[in-house]
């Protein structure tokens, strides 16, 4: 990928939701909600502070985070629907 984000921003790819529910029902596409979990493809360098001091990101390449179900700016590259948000938009990491 080519994308370099800038400052306190992140690359978040969507995880896909499950498109069946517990007792067998399908899900057609166009009923799912988008899911509120992704991956981050890549972070930026970090936010700088009053000073000019860079404060580093919380969050690192490969985490899976939540976050808001319209937080972000939707792209399309490379045929990829990818999200570019804050950190400050991401709610939390999900531990493995």
């Amino acid at each position: 990928m080519n994308l370099r984000p800038l400052h306190d921003r992140v690359i978040i790819k969507r995880l896909d939701n499950e498109t069946k529910t517990a007792s067998g029902i399908v899900i057609p596409e166009t009923a799912a909600e988008k899911p509120d979990q992704g991956e981050i493809l890549a972070v930026g360098t970090g936010k700088k502070d009053e000073s000019g001091k860079v404060i580093p990101l919380d969050v690192k390449v490969g985490d899976r985070v939540l976050f808001g179900k319209y937080a972000g700016q939707t792209v399309k590259v490379d045929g990829n629907e990818l999200l570019v948000m804050r950190e400050e938009d991401i709610m939390a990491v999900v531990q493995k």
